[in-house]
């Protein structure tokens, strides 16, 4: 590799008041890890930076700290052995060389100090084992005792070591390696697939919130499917989202058969994520089938069918997300409403809907109403270019409705105009029941096109509902 090129990887001011802080101290540092890696890729310089001190990590940071201009915030963590110091937008994250041994009934390893070799080699993979110098007579040297270089121009995921040692010491290397395969598009070396494979199962002593994080960086990868089709093959996937394994297999019965939802549902992902970064949205994808397998019937004359599947895949959705330690707020909420309305949209396709079907659909979506349809659009995966066309400007068609209807009506987030309070002072009552009827009431008539979304319409039919009741307006 030229040493001139790798010199300017370490041109900026900030590394060589790094080296020198360490130089002052007497140790040798070095930048390590997704800076050297990136660099080397061309995919930018990143605002982390990692730093392996053959010393004392937590004194070349402060040291640091005091030596950089402005206020550099500095956190120690002494039970680590690590310190950082934010500069600007940077992170820099210090840490001592450290040296690992594992015993055969725990996970956690015995620590000590040791050198640059040994650091390098309790690294993950090769391609994160690349250090740069930056102490005095090291400066801008490359040291890739693994031969790093060659798996990045190869495209390659190797463990420095033994693989099947790796990944059985920290079962959560199984999921970067396939998180980096994914969003390197590298392919993952065949000795380290396998011991992936044969290692699966210790997936479950590694925490649900360490596993989801690497997870979401795969869905949030420009093709999921690439993650996604490694974890099924590797039996990574079964340990932690087994209702995605079941939407495996196809079944055949008097010549009839139904498409492999799972492999299906990979394609929905990859589609969605050409058209939305939001994570939560590639999550509806990934769910918006598991409802199928315990819906799925074959009806003689009819064939297969899964009715109701999305009403069950909605109601799975908050245990799913609470088994797996996922945020249980509004981006939740977001997932099950795209899965519950995932088969809304095709309802309204054709010519003649109506549009009190329309406003319904845009009631009900509210905001999320664009990402419904990115979805319904994702759900798309038919090889039969005139049917993908066909049912794409169906799709059109249901968004043009969807502007006209709510450039008349303002529907989205829409809320009736006569409140509760109202209908009570109105017929003079206490809180009941007879309320809540009657604004559903109005809520329902503006929505059929009975009256319009207006303010005296509305109170005109809520005497008219309440009288029904048998109740009497107060004279005005």
């Amino acid at each position: 590799m030229n040493t001139e090129k790798i010199q300017t990887y370490v041109s900026s001011p900030i590394f060589k008041t790094i080296g020198e802080c360490a130089d002052e101290l007497g140790v040798s540092c070095y930048v390590i890890g997704g800076y050297v890696r990136d660099r080397l890729l061309n995919r930018g310089k990143g605002k982390d930076l990692d730093i392996v001190v053959v010393g004392s990590g937590i004194e070349v940071a402060k040291k640091v700290a005091k030596a950089l201009p402005g206020k550099n915030p500095l956190s120690v963590f002494k039970n680590f052995g690590t310190a950082q110091v934010k500069h600007g937008d940077l992170e820099i994250e210090f840490v001592g060389a450290r040296k690992e041994s594992y015993r055969s009934d725990s996970r956690k390893p015995l620590v000590e100090d040791g050198t640059l070799e040994d650091d390098q080699n309790r690294r993950d993979f090769t391609i994160n084992a690349l250090a740069i110098g930056l102490s005095k007579g090291e400066f801008g040297e490359l040291l890739d005792p693994f031969n790093g270089i060659e798996d990045l121009k190869n495209g390659i995921i190797r463990t420095p070591l033994e693989p099947e040692i790796t990944y059985s010491d920290d079962p959560l290397r199984m999921m970067r390696a396939v998180r980096f395969a994914t969003q390197l598009n590298f392919e993952i070396e065949a000795e380290s697939l396998a011991a992936i494979e044969k290692s699966a199962k210790r997936l479950k002593i590694i925490s649900q919130e360490r596993i989801m994080d690497e997870f979401n960086k795969i869905m949030l990868a420009p093709k999921p499917s690439i993650g996604l089709a490694l974890l099924h093959n590797t039996k990574l996937l079964h340990q932690f989202l087994p209702e995605l394994i079941s939407l495996k297999g196809v079944e055949e019965v008097e010549g009839q058969t139904h498409k492999d939802n799972f492999w299906h549902t990979l394609e929905v992902v990859d589609n969605i994520s050409k058209n939305t970064e939001n994570l939560w949205a590639r999550w509806a994808a990934l769910l918006h089938d598991i409802g199928k397998p315990n819906t799925k019937k074959f009806i003689k004359g009819t064939g297969w069918t899964f009715h109701g599947h999305e009403f069950l895949g909605s109601k799975m959705v908050p245990k799913l997300f609470k088994r797996l330690k996922l945020p249980m707020n509004d981006k939740m909420k977001l997932v099950q409403k795209l899965v519950r309305m995932s088969s809304r949209p095709t309802a309204v396709v054709s010519d003649d809907a109506t549009d009190s079907a329309i406003r319904r659909l845009l009631f009900d979506a509210g905001d999320d109403i664009e990402l419904l349809m990115i979805l319904c659009e994702a759900d798309i995966t038919t090889k039969n270019n005139r049917k993908k066309n066909r049912y794409l400007k169906n799709y059109q068609l249901v968004r043009s409705k969807l502007v006209e209807v709510e450039e008349k009506d303002r529907i989205r987030n829409w809320q009736p105009p006569i409140d509760g309070a109202e209908i009570m002072s109105t017929f003079d009552l206490p809180p009941g029941k007879e309320i809540g009827m009657i604004k559903k009431a109005i809520r329902e008539a503006i929505l059929d096109g009975i009256i319009p979304n207006e303010y005296e319409a509305a109170k005109g039919y809520m005497i008219e509902k309440g009288t029904e009741l048998g109740l009497t307006p107060k004279a005005v």
